[in-house]
């Protein structure tokens, strides 16, 4: 699939900007601090897996999120606790599969590392989103699905970014997938 040319440039962009350097050394540093090198460091890289394990937990906060997304739009108010519960699933899932992201990200080169900065910055802002989302789901059904909707919006952003770290798209199709990004 050809990637649009908006796209292979924006992503050009981030990878090249050195702005990114400076909070990318903050977050590297706490990585570092709550990581370290040891098993838990290894544990979540996927050592015991044999594959990386960031995008394996990754299908259970968007499976989670889906789920609740299908329901608020088509499960009326019957479906409306089931949506709140899956929101509420998705972020807890988030926490394990961000960390895993994490301990990926500290192998990464500089360019891998910028992208994977904002992929990490847009699934924060989604897990705010969908915590707002739940608590505002009490009161304001409403106001709940909108933060909901909002909350797709910046992890399907993100999940694009993540997708480009793995599988770039500078490559030919008909080229197996890049491991530069691996850890």
């Amino acid at each position: 699939m050809d990637t649009p040319a908006w796209a292979r440039a924006a992503l050009r962009r981030v990878g090249h900007d050195p702005a990114l350097d400076g909070p990318a050394i903050t977050v590297q540093r706490v990585a570092d601090r709550i990581l370290g090198d040891g098993s838990l460091a290894r544990a979540l890289q996927g050592d015991w897996l044999g594959h990386p394990l960031h995008p394996v937990l990754t299908d259970l906060p968007i499976g989670f999120w889906t789920s609740a997304f299908v329901l608020d739009l088509c499960g009326g108010r019957a479906g409306a606790r089931a949506a709140r519960q899956m929101v509420a699933w998705g972020v807890l899932c988030a926490l394990p599969t961000a960390a895993a992201g994490a301990a990926d990200w500290r192998e990464m080169d500089a360019e891998a590392r910028r992208v994977g900065a904002v992929h990490a910055a847009l699934n924060t802002g989604a897990i705010a989103l969908y915590v707002w989302s739940w608590k505002a789901r009490r009161r304001h059904r409403l106001r709940g699905v909108l933060l909901g909707f909002a909350g797709a919006t910046a992890a399907t952003a993100a999940a694009y970014l993540g997708g480009e770290l793995v599988f770039p798209s500078s490559e030919a199709p008909s080229e197996p997938p890049s491991d530069r990004y691996q850890a």
